[in-house]
């Protein structure tokens, strides 16, 4: 096996011959060189432990269970798999599995994938970065040291939905962060030990969705271990998103409030007839959501020429939506407020953007299965609660019932997440754990890090509004300016939770990412691809809160012919 390469180092020092003399002189080692560690082969790792001491929170240590070389393929270099295992100061606590995938020809680099949903699945090591084009190589195929864990317990039946682990306050606190941190340092000590070379030269974070929520936690909790991270969608003041799913679950619960799929066709029809041409050309997206957001009305708007709102508000079929599905659609469109104090100090959870957004309607694409169990699936919610139930009300009833109040047959319908009652001081509590919304980045951005955040506008699971509200106040927090120089957030029109049959994203973050931090070149007008909706059409990435506006005249499905406002 070839040995891995080591990255270039600044300089070599050479002792003279006087210089070994003066260690004979003073008891060394007889004039040699003290003994410098050697790289260790792949197989060499397997059941290298690593001591609780090298962790920064509290373990009592980690070994590796598995190292396997696996030979080159396609654009996936050479590698040595690390399967590894951290073990919990609970003896009653799941272990934090992960693995890692370190390439022979190492690049000095490394990055860390975020889990989603509840996480208790390992993520692929070998992927990209969150919507990462094909045509990019991944981190891997560029010569990272790439890992990833489960964040602290496996993951049942219901895999990414599966909350059980809950009960135990360890597992928690693992999911909530820790496991970021363990995770982060164990991968140090087994590719210390693979290259003998020294810590990376950079490390980055790179996820989505609850990856996302890690990603931003990672530069507010550890900023000297990152150099910079990509969140996208992200889940970030995580127990207020999950209060607004309860909000929105039992809204959706009402008799005869859940809309089927053809319904949710009909009402993204509405909006893309009354929307799609705000921003100056119809194009089968709406662009300009803040426009569409403050005109739209369901009870007032029509489709096909046709009124969206059913005869008397009665549910008379598959073409309009009922009094009571309007209703439910209102509340997601509007935010939660909280009647009582939270220990994260949020007071509120944005609603989603409703109208334009792919609530899960029929359409051909393979893709649309996901779209649709991200959304809102194929059954109305209930107690006990469906699996086919909507995801953001299976993560409510999975919350309530092993998080808040730890009783697996609580029926989660009955608790009001805005008056909770006697499990308030509860889910205060949870809210200091989850909710990742520090807004004063100034260790991070001191130290040269960078954020790259982006989010699509028909997002059904996690509300573009609430990371626009966070990105606001670390600018408030730290100024525009300041904040301009380490951070940028994008909005994705027509782009849903990680996948879309709307605009399916595709954008080379990594790249901007690694110009930035390494080559200090702030992020130029960049473009996003389309590879579902329209495979191949571009539109330009625009800082928020623009968005891209036609010109007036070229190609629709050009971003040449967009130019990025705020008008």
């Amino acid at each position: 096996m070839r040995q891995p390469q080591r990255p270039p180092r600044p300089f070599i020092l050479l002792l003279s011959l006087s210089a070994s003399a003066v260690l004979v002189a003073c008891g060394g080692n007889g004039g040699e060189d003290p003994p410098m560690a050697q790289p260790l082969g792949c197989a060499d790792l397997n059941g290298m432990a690593i001591a609780a001491t090298s962790i920064g929170l509290p373990t009592t240590g980690a070994v590796v269970t598995a190292a396997t070389q696996v030979a080159a393929a396609g654009a996936t270099p050479d590698f040595c798999r690390v399967s590894a295992a951290i073990s919990p100061v609970d003896p009653a606590a799941p272990k934090i599995m992960m693995q890692m995938a370190l390439p022979t020809t190492w690049n000095g680099k490394a990055m860390m994938f975020g889990g989603g949903g509840y996480n208790g699945i390992q993520p692929s090591v070998t992927g990209n970065v969150p919507a990462g084009p094909t045509a990019q190589a991944t981190p891997l195929g560029r010569g990272y040291a790439t890992f990833a864990s489960d964040s602290g317990h496996q993951a049942g039946a219901l895999g990414s939905q599966d909350g059980s682990f809950g009960v135990n306050d360890e597992a928690l606190r693992n999911f909530a962060g820790d496991a970021l941190k363990k995770t982060r340092d164990v991968a140090m000590a087994v590719i210390n030990a693979r290259y003998a070379a020294g810590n990376p030269t950079k490390a980055y974070f790179a996820g989505g969705s609850t990856g996302g929520r890690e990603a931003l936690a990672v530069a507010q909790r550890w900023p000297q271990d990152w150099d910079g991270v990509i969140a996208l969608y992200p889940a970030g003041a995580a127990a207020s998103l999950d209060l607004q799913f309860g909000r929105i679950t039992r809204a959706l619960a009402q008799p005869g409030a859940y809309p089927n799929a053809a319904k949710r066709k009909q009402l993204y029809d509405a909006s893309l007839q009354a929307c799609d041409g705000l921003d100056g050309v119809v194009d089968g997206l709406v662009s300009d959501i803040r426009s569409c957001n403050r005109s739209f009305d369901p009870m007032t708007a029509t489709v096909n020429g046709a009124a969206l709102r059913c005869a008397g508000g009665l549910d008379t079929g598959d073409s309009c939506l009922s009094d009571a599905q309007i209703a439910a659609f209102n509340v997601i469109n509007t935010p939660i407020t909280f009647g009582y104090a939270l220990a994260s100090g949020e007071t509120q959870y944005p609603g989603f953007n409703t109208w334009g957004t792919d609530f899960g309607m029929p359409h051909p694409s393979p893709l649309q299965a996901t779209v649709s169990f991200l959304a809102l699936s194929s059954a109305q919610p209930a107690s006990p609660m469906p699996n086919g139930a909507p995801y953001g009300s299976i993560f409510w009833d999975q919350w309530v019932r092993f998080f808040v109040t730890r009783d697996p047959n609580f029926n989660a319908l009955t608790l009001d997440p805005q008056n909770p009652g006697r499990w308030q001081e509860r889910i205060s509590a949870l809210s200091a754990l989850q909710d990742v919304n520090k807004t004063d980045l100034t260790a991070f951005q001191s130290k040269g890090g960078k954020v790259l955040i982006a989010h699509g506008t028909g997002d059904a699971l996690v509300s573009t509004r609430a990371t626009a509200q966070y990105v606001e106040r670390v600018r408030a927090t730290m100024g525009q300016a300041r904040a301009d120089s380490f951070l940028r957030y994008y909005e994705i029109p027509g782009y849903g939770h990680a996948v879309s049959t709307v605009f399916n994203a595709a954008w080379d973050s990594l790249s901007t990412l690694e110009n930035w931090v390494e080559k200090g070149t702030l992020p130029p007008s960049q473009t996003v691809a389309d590879t579902a909706g329209v495979p191949g059409r571009t539109r330009p990435l625009c800082d928020y809160p623009a968005y891209p506006r036609y010109n007036g005249s070229g190609d629709i499905n050009v971003a040449a012919s967009f130019s990025c406002s705020t008008q």
